[in-house]
């Protein structure tokens, strides 16, 4: 089978044998939410109140979104409104830690009796995508259409990041476990535990796992970007597509991310929410990269003077990886449930664009087969009827285009734009 086109990247996996750190619990945590896709939440607390770990301190009546807990115990301090990286406002309260770090009652083992309480108990973990997605993962496990495949996507293709492979490394029986439990729940038939060739290691641990096991597949891809985007894994996978505004459950199959697995496993066994995040810390102005597992709500910035930053020195820093990260404005934004790497530079290179030359390169390498340097003509006249024909809906912002382009044209950000001018239903 063909495999869909991409780039070949030097992934930097620099902290690829840092086990994961446990960073110490902060003085003061600040909670965002809105962490998922779909609606904020609202605040279940108030200043002053005395909030425990695993503790509830967050929820909405939506149907679409996640409920948010607190990773620490000690006192409400604020309650304010934060913006996002992305502009969105929400909500956001302050912790002041005890250092205590008391458990909630409310952290206790859901009872799962069949699939609806299986989905009800997933929600009330405030569960996600946790490789930067942010979908509401009980939504995800409760398709409409009949479901024969789980994928769980470990292909973890951005440079940089290792916070998966540490998963994969240090949790396996959780991801296999994890792995069983939904399809048990589910009803589903098979999964493909799909792996990047450059993690040898874990290829090679999770084969010996599987080995008597015919339900599990464990898939090697090979090492090219963007491997991970959920499209692509899915045909690299199974070879089937989903078309434009199709889901994969359309298509029959559920993609899940290697780390949510894990921590849904773990929330079967114990009742702890999702409170803590693992984070790759890295980039040139970092003078030790790690892994670190720490609780919702630190700053940034202390996780940067963890790792011996050069604070001063930066000059740029990106949430998640250099390809489909975020920069973000304020090294105190605190880390959110989808945050899975931190990356802090100390030169940053504005290149200068220049006219298309009509190379082809940026259709070469994209995995779906669009026409990039086409679509930026059409949204520049805002041509909405042609916009549609060169189905820029389809475009997953994997930056493959710009990443490529001799003009150092901005392709991808312009794709996003030209998305945001065709309705939605």
């Amino acid at each position: 089978m063909k495999k869909l086109n991409g780039i070949k990247l030097n992934h930097r996996k620099n902290t690829e044998n840092s086990s994961t750190v446990d960073f110490p619990v902060p003085s003061k945590v600040s909670i965002p939410f809105s962490m998922t896709m779909g609606a904020p939440c609202q605040p279940l607390v108030k200043v002053g109140d005395i909030v425990s770990v695993g503790q509830k301190i967050g929820d909405t009546d939506a149907a679409f979104s996640a409920p948010v807990h607190s990773g620490v115990s000690g006192k409400v301090t604020a309650v304010s409104d934060y913006r996002n990286a992305m502009g969105t406002v929400c909500k956001m309260i302050e912790i002041e830690t005890d250092g205590l770090q008391t458990i909630s009652d409310e952290v206790r083992p859901p009872v799962v009796t069949d699939k609806e309480s299986f989905i009800k108990a997933v929600r009330e973990s405030g569960a996600c995508g946790l490789g930067g997605a942010g979908f509401p993962t009980h939504i995800k496990l409760n398709p409409k259409n009949e479901i024969d495949t789980l994928i769980i996507n470990a292909a973890e293709c951005e440079p940089y990041i290792t916070a998966d492979y540490r998963e994969m490394m240090e949790n396996p029986q959780d991801i296999i476990n994890g792995i069983n439990m939904i399809k048990t729940q589910l009803g589903i038939r098979y999964a493909k535990l799909a792996i990047e060739a450059n993690k040898p290691e874990a290829i090679k641990n999770f084969t010996a796992m599987a080995e008597n096991d015919d339900t599990i597949d464990i898939i090697t891809l090979p090492s090219a970007y963007p491997q991970g985007a959920e499209k692509v894994i899915i045909y690299n996978s199974t070879g089937r597509i989903v078309n434009e505004g199709s889901l994969p459950a359309d298509a029959g199959v559920i993609v899940m991310n290697v780390s949510t697995v894990g921590f849904l496993y773990r929330y079967m066994q114990t009742g702890m929410p999702l409170v803590t995040r693992r984070l790759t810390i890295d980039g040139n102005a970092v003078g030790e990269p790690k892994n670190i597992r720490t609780v919702i709500g630190t700053s940034f910035r202390e996780l940067l003077e963890f790792c011996k930053t050069d604070i001063p020195s930066i000059k740029k820093i990106i949430a998640g990886g250099p390809m489909m990260g975020m920069s973000i404005p304020d090294i105190d934004m605190p880390v959110v449930k989808t945050s899975n790497a931190l990356l802090a530079f100390n030169h940053y290179d504005e290149r200068k664009t220049s006219n298309c030359i009509r190379c082809g390169r940026c259709v070469r390498v994209c995995p779906l087969g669009l026409m990039p340097a086409d679509i930026d003509r059409a949204y520049k006249i805002r041509n909405i009827d042609e916009l549609k024909k060169l189905k820029v809906l389809l475009c997953m912002n994997c930056g493959s285009c710009t990443y490529v382009c001799p003009a150092n044209r901005k392709l991808a950000e312009t794709n996003q734009l030209a998305k945001a001018l065709i309705p939605r239903k």
